[in-house]
């Protein structure tokens, strides 16, 4: 009886257990506060919204982020200035900035 009642108090916490972890996707590189500059971009499922990639581009030294948008390839690709020259900037899933 008793490995009954366990049985079923399992099972019935699974879809909670479950369900909040769908709920919450992590991604370290989105809570990490530093960007790097990289020269490549790595493809992949990218967490980050469009107002963290603008900020976290900004923190890596460009100015007027702007048109920012998510490619194909889960890059977000924008227009931006570094040294008062204007670029083509990208932010990777990783949290990695670029210019192309």
């Amino acid at each position: 009886m008793q490995r009954i009642l366990i049985a079923v108090a399992m099972v019935t916490a699974l879809p909670t257990v479950a369900s909040a972890q769908m709920a919450s996707p992590h991604n370290p590189a989105v809570t990490d506060p530093s960007p790097r500059a990289t020269s490549n971009a790595v493809q992949g499922r990218n967490s980050f919204t469009q107002s963290q990639a603008q900020s976290r581009i900004a923190k890596a030294g460009y100015s007027k982020v702007d048109k920012l948008a998510k490619d194909e390839n889960g890059v977000w690709q924008g227009k931006a200035m570094k040294n008062g020259k204007p670029v083509t900037v990208a932010l990777d899933y990783n949290g990695d900035v670029m210019t192309r």
